[in-house]
């Protein structure tokens, strides 16, 4: 079985941090975070390929956004900080064979997403 596993989410003020988890089960996998705000399509956030460097596919995060990898216990985070109240969204970690990294329509296997909700 494929599909990640995620874990983590919840609220946070404005200006905090939270950190997401994904439980990857195919470390030959391209993984990457999206997030999804109601009335809009899922976003690729960040992505990266084994044995690769981080790839930030979204402007509005880069500076506060970074995806630690844990290869031992095939986990990718995604450690946030800074956060706005527009990065309200459902989180999403995805993974697939993919070329284009920040091609959101690549990734094959879905974990079934967290909430994080920043108040103002």
């Amino acid at each position: 079985q494929a599909q990640p596993v995620e874990s983590g989410g919840g609220s946070v003020e404005a200006g905090g941090s939270m950190s997401l988890a994904c439980l990857r089960s195919g470390t030959a996998y391209t993984t990457a975070w999206f997030r999804r705000v109601p009335g809009k399509g899922r976003e690729v956030i960040a992505s990266i390929m084994l044995g690769g460097a981080p790839v930030y596919c979204d402007d509005s995060v880069k500076g506060r956004f970074t995806i630690p990898r844990d290869n031992a216990k095939n986990m990718i985070y995604l450690q946030m900080d800074n956060l706005k109240p527009e990065d309200t969204a459902m989180y999403y970690c995805a993974a697939g064979a993919v070329r284009q990294q920040c091609l959101g329509s690549e990734y094959r296997f879905w974990g079934q997403g967290t909430q994080v909700t920043v108040s103002s």
